[in-house]
Order: C-alpha cells, then structure tokens, then sequence
C-alpha cells in the first residue's frame, strides 16, 4: 500500500470562468520515500498537497494517507506550506512545539521532544529567540522542525527553500538530507528547481501547464548520501537535461 497516494484526482476552481487546476492526476509514493513534483507555475502542484493534506476537495477521484481517504479528513499528514507561518508573538520552542501540541501531543512531551531535535536542526541556543531574531535560513529549519514533530508518518513540503537565497540554500539541502536520512519518513515535495528535485529525491513527477497533468515519472538512481558536488556530475547533468526536455515537451504540448 503507498504511503501516498493520488488515484484520478481532478479539480476545478469555481469562478467566473472556472479554472480546471488538476486533469485526472495519479501518483504513489512508497513509504520512507522522497518523491518530487516539477511543474510550471499554476500547474497545480500547491493544490495536490493541499488536497493530500485534506485541506481541499477534489472535483473527482481519490486521495489517500496510509491507505486512508483525506476527503473532507484533515490531520493525516504533516503539511509545511511556502511560507514558514511563524508565530511572531511565540518564542522559537513554543512555535516549534505548535503544531504537535494542537495534533494533541502533550505539551511537555513536545516540549521534551522538540528541545532533542534543535541541536539536530542547527537551532541550539536559540530555543528563547523570537522568530525576527532568526536569519531566513534559521526559520525554514525551525518550520521544518515543527513540521517534524508532528505524529505522522507522511510529510508534505511545499517549495520550503524557495524564498531563500543560493548559497543558504545549498546548505538546506545538505541538511535536509542528513535530516530525512535518520528516520525515512515518506515525504512529497514541491519544487520549481530541477536541480533541487533531482539531489533530493527517489522519484520526480514532471507535470504539464494547467490543467496539470503527470507528463513523466522519472526515478532518480544516484546512491545516498549524495553530495551537494553531484549537481557537477556529468550523470546529473544528462539526467537534469532528460527532465528539462520533458518539461519543455509538456508545456509546448500542453
């Protein structure tokens, strides 16, 4: 059974005119799986986690947690949206320790849990910091680690590096690899950046311009842990090349 799964999803926004934001879309990830959806802008992928988070209702078709429908059914994954929501009026443990507190974790036991993991997520020493007190790159680990402490076993990433610069970024994906490595939850991440996509994950599902669609799977076959100099590799260049060329395919024939 996938850890995540979408079976014919489609939905269409009301309005005048209606907008078709998803065709028909099927993918599962297995579980302690990273998995990635590329796409161009307004293909939908923003809406295919909010689906699986249970936060919108598809027009058609399945989605499933755990092999559990998330129809109408919030509360079965971690989800991180783009921008990290932190709390300003909470110090960086309570915003950490938020969302599990609310999933109904005992609040000395998120507590407890959360102060293990700063030093882990390169926040010691900051557990009293108010969130304006942390760099951009600080407060996207401490978004990550709250999404962290929730109890599921399925996360869902949307573009968590995107607002950041280049070098801060290139060291979140170092640190994210390191991060998932130690416990191989299922994870699903949205991202514009092919390079990204490529370093971080098992699986990338290209998608095409709106209606989105899936154009191609393409599994990712570099061994872990990968180092950040693969990106130079000429294996990773034909592979970034190969996905480039099925997204430039999808949108011409979209």
């Amino acid at each position: 059974m996938p850890a995540i799964e979408l079976v014919d999803v489609s939905h269409t926004f009301a309005g005048t005119p209606p907008v078709e934001a998803l065709r028909e879309v099927s993918l599962a990830v297995e579980a302690g799986e990273f998995a990635s959806i590329v796409g161009p802008s307004g293909c939908g992928k923003t809406t295919i986690l909010r689906i699986l988070a249970g936060l919108v209702v598809p027009s058609a078709g399945d989605a499933r947690i755990g092999g559990h429908s998330t129809i109408g059914r919030p509360g079965l994954a971690a989800y991180m949206p783009q921008r990290d929501l932190l709390l300003p009026w909470r110090r960086a443990l309570e915003n950490a320790t938020l969302g599990a507190e609310i999933a109904g974790v005992p609040r000395r036991e998120a507590r407890r849990r959360a102060l293990e993991l700063f030093d882990r997520f390169g926040l010691h020493g900051f557990e009293r910091a108010w969130p304006a007190q942390l760099s951009g790159g600080m407060r996207q680990r401490l978004a990550l680690l709250r999404t962290f402490l929730l109890p599921f076993d399925a996360i869902l990433l949307d573009e968590p590096f995107g607002a950041l610069d280049a070098i801060t970024r290139r060291g979140m994906h170092a640190w994210l690899q390191d991060v998932w490595l130690r416990d191989r939850r299922t994870v699903l991440f949205v991202t514009h950046d092919v390079e990204e996509a490529l370093l971080l994950s098992d699986t990338v599902y290209i998608m095409t311009p709106r209606p989105g669609r899936i154009a191609e799977v393409m599994r990712v076959p570099f061994p872990r842990p990968r180092p950040l100099d693969l990106v130079g590799a000429a294996a990773f260049a034909a592979l970034k090349e190969r996905l480039l060329a099925t997204l430039d395919r999808a949108v011409q024939e979209g």
